[in-house]
């Protein structure tokens, strides 16, 4: 399945927000309209990269805030887990200090909605429920979201495959230039370089003067 194009699916879920506070009717319904969210999916807490990345994304922060991105983290732990997590200073494997919501997926139901469950529950021939695959977590997703809450880009890695931060501020960027410009952004676009007119004569004029 595929989500390019299409509304990111919707939920609404216990989160913990600031850091410090848990809130039970989190939702990214809130964005739509006003801002672009990256929306990623980690393992589980008190674990090896899945710090790496989180506290990597907080100190990016100012760098999609200014872009007006919002940025969300979710995982199939509870609030309760992602709160004492959050809690817990860096040099003992904790991840204090980041500030943007992360996401309680417990029910599992938002990991399949973007299918990033690593696994599926299938029934068995006595009629019972099992789970076949890696394990009942989520993969490494991540998501942009546009303003009208269409994926408009996302990538899925491995467990043990930890994500580039950059990579995806580098995608918010090119999203907002195609938007603002309606050029297009070829192979390895980077905010300050040249784009493309999305026509023959601009794509031969590009590969011309690279």
């Amino acid at each position: 399945m595929s989500l390019i194009n299409k509304p990111a699916p919707k939920f609404t879920a216990p989160a913990v927000i600031n850091g410090d506070e848990i809130v039970e009717d989190f939702s990214l319904e809130q964005y739509i309209g006003k801002n672009e969210v990256i929306f990623f999916f980690y393992p589980k807490d008190f674990t090896f990269v899945c710090p790496t990345e989180i506290l990597a994304f907080q100190e990016k922060i100012e760098e999609f805030e200014k872009r007006g991105v919002k940025v969300v983290g979710c995982s199939t732990d509870t609030e309760e887990s992602h709160l004492a997590w959050l809690m817990t200073p860096k040099n003992q494997g904790g991840i204090e200090g980041v500030k943007y919501p992360i996401v309680a997926d417990t029910a599992k139901t938002i990991s399949m909605a973007y299918d990033v469950l690593a696994g599926d529950y299938v029934e068995d021939e006595n009629g019972q429920i099992q789970f076949e695959g890696v394990a009942p977590i989520a993969y490494r997703g991540t998501f942009l979201i546009d303003k009208k809450g269409m994926v408009r880009h996302f990538v899925i890695n491995d467990l043990p495959l930890g994500r580039n931060i950059d990579e995806a501020l580098r995608m918010v960027e090119a999203l907002q230039f195609v938007e603002e410009h309606g050029d297009v952004c070829p192979a390895n676009w980077e905010e300050g370089k040249d784009a493309m007119k999305p026509t023959r004569e601009g794509v031969a004029d590009y590969l011309s003067n690279h």
